[in-house]
């Protein structure tokens, strides 16, 4: 999945499938200018007032796979069913490309701290704000989803509960446009609350938030909605919002269709896509010497990494083997070879919880950093002893099953580490596997030891501290190593506690060097969110921290 808007990521982050590479010939001018990888340094969309776009028109794009629901919000959804809701849904807040958080006008007038002991945050509903079968949006949306991800009732299968499980109570306000919110504890991140907000139909009962929007989506309110779900095309259309308030969208349909990565940018190349995101400077030369085809740039919200399943009886669930192995993977050879050509200077990334450029990003990474000698010297101490090219111990070789997505991209990051491995003593196995299983048949059952994916990341990034690096046996929730121990938990808490943003920020900066101490996961570069589309298509493409504006993309007349 490729969000290309923020407001799609301010839910709870889900697990994404990085794009692969495609070697394929070029044409014309093919010369290639690197961007920058530091996020929030700008945007590239194409931008044009709406007055110079034609009404109508079809955007088409693409998934990873077919999503196994339409709620958002439930455990099985994941990036490609928040990237397709993101059109359909109400939103609390949307960011500026600098990544200022504003409040979303279309759905909400105002929203406020209105009280720190306790912390209440009220809300105000835009009055023209509707769902699509008429009923007017009412602060019970808000008491319904603040109920069902909560984390009370274990029944509701949620993606993660970060901010609800601290909700005390949501009330009626001057009317039922009106909801607040008492928190039982303080919230940092209070602003990515009811992001996206589901309809009260959904959020009903633990069965409604399950199955109701399972095979499609039930009851929306954004500027489009979907009106057609063609499984064995595996397509998925949307539509302009006949109860939609705001201004009229531009366009009036949006077609998403399921493709691998090999087949994209030949789909784009063959006037079959509009738009697609794009990896490597195979893909990105490519595009670039396509006639009518443009590369945008901006980095994205997104992170690749390399996940160690740390879970009782593994074979690592010792964290100073993981810190041992993390040392012996060369991270920047691995962003060297991704990125080569395509961003200026390829770097690493050092953080769990922020992207470089964000504010609050540090480099946190100093005990995993880069080093087979000593990775072979604590091996050793540990007694993991080489035998022949690999270690045993206890009769038990020190091999690990690396999994991913069926793609070259990760082929490659698997092979550099695979060799990496090799020479300290360490079998690396490389299985990789389609998109549509990956997740629900491997990672979910924490069948593997080392699981390649990208993250979603947030213009809330505290968000991800409870969701993936809590660690709660009887709530998995992101963290798919099932890693992590109760001082890291009641560090979080702390964190998730404080609301000055700076010293919020300064203790996030420690739980991340708690977190690298861990051997919890080794984070390798951000994605840099290059993206090829038609000349034409105006106001889209790579929007970094900014949110889109789905009402003014479009086609230049």
């Amino acid at each position: 999945m490729r969000t290309r808007s923020p407001r799609a990521l301010a839910r709870m982050a889900a697990p994404l499938l990085a794009v692969g590479l495609i070697v394929t010939g070029c044409s014309g001018d093919s010369t290639v200018t690197a961007g920058g990888n530091t996020i929030g340094a700008g945007i590239d969309i194409n931008p044009h007032d709406p007055s110079e776009l034609r009404d109508g028109g079809n955007l088409r794009l693409t998934l990873s796979g077919f999503p196994s629901t339409f709620n958002s919000l439930q455990v099985d959804a994941d990036g490609d069913a928040a990237e397709l809701v993101s059109w359909t849904l109400p939103y609390a807040a949307t960011a500026t490309a600098a990544g200022e958080i504003l409040v979303d006008h279309d759905y909400f007038t105002d929203i406020a701290l209105t009280g720190t002991e306790p912390q209440q945050i009220t809300y105000t509903i835009n009055p023209k704000a509707v769902w699509s079968d008429g009923s007017p949006i009412t602060w019970e949306d808000l008491a319904g989803q603040a109920n069902a991800l909560s984390g009370r009732d274990k029944a509701y299968l949620v993606g993660g509960t970060q901010g609800y499980d601290r909700i005390a109570k949501v009330e009626r306000g001057a009317d039922d446009r009106q909801a607040v919110v008492t928190m039982a504890k303080h919230y940092a991140e209070w602003r990515g609350l009811f992001n996206p907000l589901f309809p009260k139909a959904t959020t009903a009962t633990a069965q409604t938030f399950n199955d109701f929007d399972r095979n499609a989506p039930q009851i929306s309110a954004g500027p489009f909605q979907v009106t057609s779900i063609d499984r064995a095309q595996q397509r998925i259309v949307l539509s302009r919002n006949p109860k939609w308030w705001g201004d009229t969208p531009k366009l009036d349909t949006v077609t998403y269709s399921v493709l691998d990565d090999s087949a994209r940018l030949n789909a784009l190349q063959n006037n079959e896509l509009d738009s697609a995101p794009i990896s490597g400077i195979d893909e990105v030369t490519a595009a670039t010497g396509t006639p009518g085809i443009a590369v945008k740039r901006a980095p994205a919200l997104q992170f690749t990494h390399m996940t160690f399943n740390g879970a009782p009886g593994s074979i690592l669930a010792d964290p100073r083997l993981r810190v041992a192995v993390s040392k012996g993977i060369d991270r920047q050879a691995i962003a060297n070879a991704l990125l080569h050509g395509v961003v200026e200077n390829p770097q690493t990334l050092n953080n769990h919880i922020y992207l470089n450029g964000q504010q609050g990003y540090r480099d946190n990474a100093q005990s995993v950093a880069f080093d087979p000698a000593r990775a072979a010297e604590e091996l050793d101490a540990l007694g993991w002893k080489l035998n022949g090219k690999v270690r045993e111990k206890d009769g038990r070789k020190l091999v690990l099953r690396n999994v991913m997505y069926q793609s070259e991209t990760w082929s490659q990051v698997a092979q550099i580490a695979q060799n990496n491995l090799a020479a300290i003593g360490v079998e690396l196995q490389i299985q990789s596997f389609p998109g549509n299983g990956l997740f629900t048949d491997v990672v979910f059952p924490g069948n593997f030891e080392i699981a390649n994916f990208s993250w979603g990341k947030s213009i809330f990034p505290l968000g991800a501290l409870s969701q993936i690096y809590a660690y709660d046996p009887n709530s998995m929730l992101g963290n798919m190593g099932r890693i992590g121990s109760p001082e890291l938990n009641a560090f979080i808490e702390e964190i998730i506690s404080e609301l000055d943003p700076q010293k919020a920020m300064d203790m996030a900066n420690e739980a991340d060097r708690m977190i690298f101490e861990e051997g919890f996961s080794l984070p390798l570069y951000q994605l840099p969110g290059t993206v090829a589309q038609r000349e034409n298509l105006a106001n889209w493409g790579a929007f970094g921290l900014q949110s889109a504006d789905y009402t003014k993309v479009g086609f230049l007349k």
